[in-house]
């Protein structure tokens, strides 16, 4: 009788097994290596090698790059493009969101050559953004305990600021340039077998306004969805920062499972910016990990479902009186995430 119920029992789903891992970002010095070290954090994202194609991304110096991070027993498994998330005047390649040619050419066939040579140096990913504006907040606001959580309000933010450098850039400008630059590194990065994780725009602005005369298309799930579709390849994907995702939506608890689900389950997700925020679109502020509005185990688990097998990096940590390089509070983020993936293992 045993045998004939067992047989008949409903079988549980078998769990896909956790294969995430802690990683972190912004810096390779050695203080910083140890300190990762000690944390249980094995793999990381390096801080940018240089602002140029210079010695610091020759083949030879990325390796020395690679070797000195695998001396403290961590794998340096992606490298930030010289294409960070400043604003247009900071940027350290301009022209290629500027649009201005010869320069933009020239600019992208550096970009090119950085990915053929971190490929060369066994550096698998690379992450990069296509910003203007940069990261735009109003004033910090207090948070638990009184640290300061970096806040954006759009009522706030001044309403008739100037326009950038760049003019007005509207959507159709801005995706010119996307699919500009796309065209070109999209086929170097599938000959050489690198990974292009690209950044969202960090926050999203109201679609058809923008802000400063910018429309942000790639500060909405629409806009990341059409980004993946431009160039299909497994090595075009997203830097997916789940804390800007979240400030996209109306309601990020509810919405951002299904938003990891649709990207995860097309593996467009080749690492994550795993922070917190409460609040909504044009209305946010950025917490502590456990002090949001998301449930970040609820998260985790949608990326052991769709089989994401990436870094998991604190981002964006709350300012701490005293704490004047945020390490306490980046000690407590990398704490968190291990914990959550311990209870993740848990499970099965």
């Amino acid at each position: 009788m045993g045998s004939r119920a067992a047989v008949g029992a409903p079988q549980q789903k078998k769990l896909p097994p956790v294969l995430m891992k802690v990683g972190n970002q912004h810096t390779h010095a050695p203080h910083h290596l140890r300190a990762m070290a000690a944390f249980g954090v094995k793999n990381i994202c390096s801080g940018l090698p240089s602002r140029k194609l210079d010695e610091n991304w020759s083949v030879d110096g990325l390796k020395r790059l690679r070797e000195y991070v695998e001396s403290f027993g961590i794998s340096l498994d992606m490298v930030p493009l010289p294409l960070s998330s400043l604003y247009i005047t900071k940027a350290e390649h301009p022209n290629i969101m500027l649009g201005k040619s010869p320069e933009r050419d020239r600019e992208i066939d550096d970009i090119c050559q950085m990915i053929r040579n971190a490929a060369a140096a066994g550096i698998p990913t690379v992450k990069y953004n296509m910003s203007i504006l940069g990261v735009v907040r109003t004033e910090p606001t207090r948070g638990r305990g009184g640290a300061w959580y970096s806040t954006f309000v759009y009522d706030k933010a001044k309403q008739d600021p100037p326009l950038t450098e760049a003019g007005r850039v509207t959507a159709d400008i801005f995706w010119e340039r996307i699919e500009y630059f796309l065209n070109r590194v999209v086929p170097v990065a599938e000959e050489y077998k690198v990974r292009l994780a690209c950044h969202p725009h960090d926050p999203g602005m109201p679609p058809g306004k923008g802000f400063r005369g910018v429309d942000r298309v790639l500060g909405s799930v629409a806009g990341l969805k059409r980004f993946i579709s431009i160039k299909e390849s497994p090595y075009h994907g997203l830097n997916f920062c789940q804390g800007t995702v979240s400030e996209m939506l109306e309601n990020p608890r509810t919405e951002i499972l299904d938003v990891i689900r649709y990207f995860g389950s097309r593996k467009k997700i080749f690492n994550v910016h795993f922070r917190n925020i409460k609040g909504k679109f044009l209305n946010f502020q950025e917490t502590f990990p456990d002090d949001g509005d998301v449930d970040m185990l609820a998260a985790l688990r949608v990326y052991r479902e769709v089989g994401y097998d990436g870094m998991l990096m604190p981002d964006h940590v709350p300012r701490i009186e005293g704490d004047t390089e945020g390490r306490q509070a980046f000690a407590f983020a990398f704490g968190y995430i291990q914990a959550l993936l311990q209870v993740l293992r848990s499970e099965g």
